[in-house]
């Protein structure tokens, strides 16, 4: 939608082709259906840092359409936005659509022509330039340039499932295998289940290979039935591949030091010092994690606080600042906010999005190999890329 509105405003004639019944189905349920806009970082070298060793590929991009200019984009035509914790900007409204109806309009004053229910089934390739792409119903659409903007698997109810790859293999471009990004992380420890439901704020999650950190993060997660979830953990979740061992550490308390947490221990146990253990736990975890905390501390749960040994005080604040838990896996597709993998960047010119295969072929969003953390940063990518196709087109005319 913002490739086809910024070359329609530039002077081509575009027409919009969309297999859904409706435009934006994904847009629809970014951020929860909020619509996480894009992330307000300062630096914008700061924000390539965060698609690791890919990110250089988004040097032009961002420079020509960077975090401001998408908010002055949707302000300018009248949506309020805010700013949450973590940079994260979102409409004022909360409402994906308010957003979706901002791009819709884009496209209507543009005078963009827009084909709906029009899913491609191929293209029609001679001498490396696109000639027409070919409709599952039979028609065909002619067109000087094409640009590929259908996203990767992720949420393939919404209609991404994955065909963008075999049309470019088929036309000669290589594929980095697609999988699923930004989603849950499936824990091994069957003690999980107890906890579904259970939301943690201001702790410290860390994923652990080989008792080496790869990364962590401070913030918010969510126990699921089969392991954890929330911001942290999708974070998280792009560092993990398939059939290798990792850990998962919590650190519940990762404001206090080991030391400053043994000395709230001991505060904490004068205040219930006649008391069982088990009832002197109120303070310092939410009441779901409890029983858990107390079956692994294998600290009887009725001895009393006053006989608790230095030992078992120390055993019990080693398991809040490293709970641990075993990776199992990862969820699938349908639990996926993005792809990581897809059209290997060296095949794509970064400074107009345009393909180095096919000669009237541009590519934008999550179809190329980009994936960042949640956070706004991911719509960064598919607005930046977007906004270069259109002004790249325009030199085409």
């Amino acid at each position: 939608m913002m490739a086809a509105g910024r070359a329609a405003e530039n002077g081509a004639k575009v027409i919009l082709l969309e297999k859904n019944h409706g435009l934006g189905a994904k847009l629809l349920i970014t951020g929860k259906g909020r619509c996480n806009i894009t992330n307000k970082t300062d630096d914008w070298r700061e924000f390539i840092k965060k698609f690791g060793g890919n990110g250089r590929f988004l040097t032009k991009a961002l420079n020509n359409f960077d975090v401001e200019a998408t908010i002055n984009f949707f302000e300018s035509r009248k949506l309020k936005l805010k700013v949450e914790e973590g940079q994260r900007v979102f409409p004022l409204s909360d409402s994906a659509y308010d957003v979706l109806k901002v791009l819709i309009e884009y496209l209507r004053q543009n005078k963009v022509e827009i084909k709906i229910e029009a899913a491609v089934k191929n293209f029609v390739v001679k001498n490396k330039i696109i000639q027409k792409a070919v409709l599952s119903n039979g028609e065909e659409v002619e067109a000087e340039n094409f640009l590929i903007a259908v996203g990767g698997k992720s949420y393939p109810a919404t209609g991404s499932t994955g065909d963008g790859y075999e049309w470019l293999k088929k036309m000669g471009h290589t594929i980095v295998k697609p999988r699923p990004a930004l989603v849950p992380i499936l824990i091994k420890e069957k003690f999980v289940k107890n906890l579904q439901g259970l939301s943690l704020k201001n702790v410290e999650i860390s994923l652990w290979q080989n008792e080496k950190v790869l990364d962590k993060k401070f913030g918010e997660a969510l126990f699921t039935d089969r392991g954890m979830s929330g911001p942290i953990i999708l974070s998280l979740s792009r560092f993990v591949e398939f059939n290798k061992e990792y850990q998962l550490k919590i650190d519940f308390k990762p404001a206090l030091t080991l030391v400053e947490l043994d000395k709230r221990l001991q505060n904490d146990f004068q205040k219930y010092n006649n008391k069982q253990f088990r009832n002197a736990l109120n303070d310092l975890l939410p009441q779901k994690v409890i029983a858990t905390f107390l079956k692994l501390s294998q600290i009887d749960e009725n001895k009393k606080v006053n006989l608790i040994t230095r030992e078992e005080r120390f055993t019990l604040a080693q398991l809040l600042k490293n709970f641990t838990l075993t990776v199992s896996g990862l969820g699938g597709w349908d639990e996926a906010i993005i792809t990581t993998g897809g059209v290997s960047l060296s095949e794509v010119d970064p400074q107009t999005m345009r393909s180095k295969i096919i000669e009237n072929l541009f590519l934008a969003g999550e179809i190329l190999n980009l994936d960042g953390p949640t956070g706004g940063y991911n719509l960064q990518v598919c607005w930046s890329t977007a906004i270069l196709v259109g002004d790249a087109v325009k030199k085409t005319l």
